[in-house]
């Protein structure tokens, strides 16, 4: 099923794409701005980072956990009201995050806002997807892309001014005249697009899917501090499995399911999502272990590492539009393989990181890492939405979402736990210890073997897709990416 482009108005298309880009900076900006205060609520709040870390981990859990449902309600009643009440949601929670008097309020604010920025999240991808001519799908994509890069390097940078002119609550304060702005706009510029009639939300489902994800992510995320073999952690890997099967078979009974399983049958789709999640394992781990290679092997300081790391989201922002417009012309598979041909040669280039490695050395090992993400992101999100009919954008976008969010938290922590046990090998020290305290030599030896683990991964994604591509014969050049079929 394609849609019926004939009767959609793409007039205001870019007017659609300056709201969606202030929802998309504020959610992915306040993911990165908050890190950098996490030392400064230690001690304005006399509390443990342990607790303070929650401020930045009941956000993501917030966001991962609700925003399939999110995205199947927007099918149904419409994406414009929610997105707009997300929105709201959004700004009134930055509000009272600024103005917490204790950690503990913060934390539950930082849930209250983290449930309009799932809203954002969840449904902007596939309103951008509705708003574009099916032609300059990943051109817009693309420029979505390149918001989030301008967020995620403008984080940190911002968060440490105004942490150090004025204090820690104008970081959520800052969020205010955006988001005030934002939602006039939404109320004037978003299209109103109606639900699909006749369908009800699947409760059973929606519930499944939720205790699932968090027994998931609270295993991952816990697992890397107590480990995981701790019961509690293989008790919440248990919980996850349970209700990962409730929910498969809810979704196979009901007539109205919260994720329609054909989605699956489409090749395109399935391979897209998986060659996506593949993506963000890997760069959520490096992401993660590269302060740690920056500060205690080459000594430089937190500041010269933030900038160091900024590489990869300025590489990939300049490309993203770029690739995006040429997965218009030329297709989303063939600019897609030629991301990960990048990404592979970039995470390959990094296994000659050692503990004398020079500025430009980092920055000339790290730039195609960046490159090869912009240049695969754009083509392959493009390829997710094109396979989505009208009636289940919301679903597909969310699904993209989640997907990103899992990946990522899947990379730290399998990525982190798995670099420390080798820091802990080559240390020959017991798995418990510090690897982070322990000789840079090394944590340069496990840093190796972890992005072994990286190269290994993004081949695999390589092959795959050039198999399928070769197959489905969708990489001779110039043949449009409006073929992709929708499953309707």
């Amino acid at each position: 099923m394609t849609h019926n482009i004939s009767t959609i108005d793409y007039s205001r298309k870019w007017w659609v794409m300056a709201v969606l880009g202030m929802g998309i900076f504020l959610a992915t900006i306040d993911g990165s701005i908050v890190n950098i205060a996490l030392p400064t609520l230690v001690k304005q709040f006399d509390a443990r980072f342990e607790t303070v870390q929650w401020v930045a981990l009941s956000y993501m859990l917030t966001l991962a956990t609700l925003m399939l449902s999110i995205g199947r309600l927007a099918d149904m009643v419409g994406k414009k009201p929610i997105y707009f009440i997300g929105m709201i949601l959004f700004t009134l929670g930055s509000l009272m995050c600024g103005l917490s008097q204790t950690i503990y309020q913060l934390i539950a604010f930082r849930i209250f806002q983290a449930i309009g920025a799932s809203m954002m999240l969840a449904l902007g991808i596939g309103i951008l997807t509705e708003s574009f001519p099916p032609q300059e799908r990943g051109k817009a994509l693309g420029i979505s892309g390149a918001i989030v890069s301008i967020g995620i390097i403008l984080g940190p940078t911002l968060g440490g001014m105004l942490i150090d002119l004025i204090s820690w609550h104008w970081i959520f304060f800052v969020n205010l005249p955006i988001g005030i702005v934002g939602s006039f706009m939404v109320i004037r510029i978003l299209p109103n697009t109606k639900g699909a009639a006749g369908q009800k939300f699947d409760f059973p489902g929606a519930v499944a899917l939720f205790v699932s994800l968090l027994a998931f992510l609270l295993a991952l995320t816990v697992g890397q501090k107590i480990g995981f073999t701790h019961p509690i952690i293989l008790s919440l890997l248990g919980t996850w499995f349970i209700f990962f099967i409730i929910f498969l078979v809810a979704e196979i009974k009901t007539n109205h399911p919260m994720v329609d399983l054909r989605l699956f049958r489409n090749q395109l789709f399935s391979l897209s999502l998986f060659t996506g999640f593949i993506t963000f394992v890997c760069t959520g781990g490096i992401v993660l272990l590269m302060p740690f290679y920056l500060e205690n092997v080459l000594h430089y300081d937190p500041h010269q590492a933030g900038l160091l790391m900024a590489i990869v989201p300025v590489s990939a922002g300049i490309i993203s539009p770029l690739s995006g417009s040429l997965s218009d012309r030329f297709g989303t598979r063939p600019v897609a393989i030629v991301g990960l041909i990048f990404m592979l040669i970039g995470y390959s280039s990094l296994l000659s990181l050692s503990a004398t490695t020079t500025t430009i050395g980092y920055l000339i090992r790290f730039f195609p890492v960046g490159l090869g993400i912009g240049v695969f992101q754009s083509p392959n999100n493009s390829a997710i939405m094109g396979t989505a009919s009208k009636e289940k954008l919301g679903v597909v976008s969310s699904l993209l979402s989640l997907t990103r969010t899992l990946g990522q938290t899947s990379g730290i922590a399998a990525l982190g736990a798995f670099w420390a046990f080798r820091v802990a090998a080559h240390s020959h020290q017991a798995f418990d210890f510090s690897a982070a305290n322990t000789d840079p030599i090394a944590q340069v030896s496990g840093l190796f073997d972890t992005f072994i683990i990286a190269v290994g991964f993004t081949a695999i994604a390589l092959a795959l897709s050039v198999i399928s591509c070769v197959r489905e014969k969708a990489c001779v050049i110039g043949k449009s990416m409006i073929v992709d079929g929708a499953v309707s």
